[in-house]
């Protein structure tokens, strides 16, 4: 009741959401990019996965992280999972990590773990070689310039409407206008508000070549996305931009799954998740941004310039 009462009293906080996605470990080294903590960002889940992207970042851009996270931690619109409500809808005041129900989730989670079953003998081995990645990830690492953008907590002071923009959706477009020969995008979602349609068609009128990755009909987890970008696809192509949809069972995803999860009768379904846009081949956005207007205008986002 109380949730169906949000969605009418507080329409728009009820739609926002925190969408960043950031790892720091001692305030050194840090991840950011589209990946959820949840078993199919990482291949393992037996039906449905998707394909990702991360930065892995030190310097400067850690320190910008990091006080981007306590700004959200120290927010007024973060609350302690011990002040939340329960899923019955029931004020819980007194949730301990040793209740009787909380370890018996940790339970089941070791237990699922263990099962040979769930995880194919690979993926056990790469588990096991994990620690030999560092060395090799260190060798890839490249110096220069790297700018973390990111929305404040509330993302705009818009209120009462979904609209409002916010620091990330400007820092993007900035970089949008900026770009003097091509433009490379791969985006899960693809559903374009009136003012991301003009900078897109200002973009290729002046002869910017823009070419989309996003998801086919088949590999999308979210049908209403899909439906919304399905009316605006024929005017996306008549404006001059280049669609490309993903295809969910192409070769490269039966080699990986053979690697990532038991063998079963039906290989899982693979799905874009990346969030990225290429600009004249020397700029890159690596972050949460979905070419949509939730991202625009409602949840906060952030990555790497």
């Amino acid at each position: 009741q109380k949730r169906a009462l949000n969605v009418v009293s507080d329409f728009r906080g009820f739609n926002q959401r925190m969408h960043d996605k950031t790892f720091i470990v001692d305030g050194k080294v840090a991840i950011t990019g589209g990946r959820n903590m949840a078993a199919e960002y990482y291949d393992y889940n037996h039906k449905y996965n998707f394909r990702d992207r991360d930065a892995l970042l030190l310097g400067d851009a850690v320190k910008a992280m990091q006080a981007n996270f306590e700004n959200f931690w120290n927010s007024e619109l973060s609350a302690k999972v011990e002040e939340l409500y329960d899923g019955l809808g029931l004020m819980q005041k007194h949730v301990r990590v040793d209740d009787d129900d909380i370890k018996q989730v940790y339970r089941e989670l070791h237990d699922y773990a263990k099962l040979p079953e769930n995880f194919a003998p690979e993926v056990r081995a790469a588990i096991d070689a994990t620690p030999t990645a560092f060395p090799r990830l260190a060798e890839q690492v490249v110096w220069g310039k790297v700018e973390f953008i990111s929305d404040t907590p509330g993302k705009n002071s818009n209120r009462f409407r979904l609209g409002g923009g916010g620091l990330t959706t400007t820092a993007l477009a900035q970089l949008v206008e900026a770009a003097h020969d091509r433009i490379v995008i791969q985006s899960p979602y693809l559903v374009l508000s009136n003012k991301a349609m003009e900078l897109f068609r200002q973009t290729t009128a002046r002869g910017v070549r823009v070419r989309i990755n996003t998801n086919s009909l088949a590999s999308t987890d979210n049908l209403q996305a899909f439906s919304g970008y399905r009316n605006q696809r024929k005017k996306l192509l008549k404006m001059g931009l280049e669609i490309f949809e993903y295809n969910p069972d192409p070769e490269v995803q039966r080699k990986l799954m053979q690697r990532s999860v038991a063998t079963s009768d039906k290989t899982p379904v693979f799905a874009l998740h990346d969030k990225t846009m290429v600009v004249d081949s020397k700029i890159v956005y690596i972050g949460t941004f979905n070419l949509d207007h939730r991202s625009q205008n409602l949840n906060t986002e952030e990555g790497v310039i």
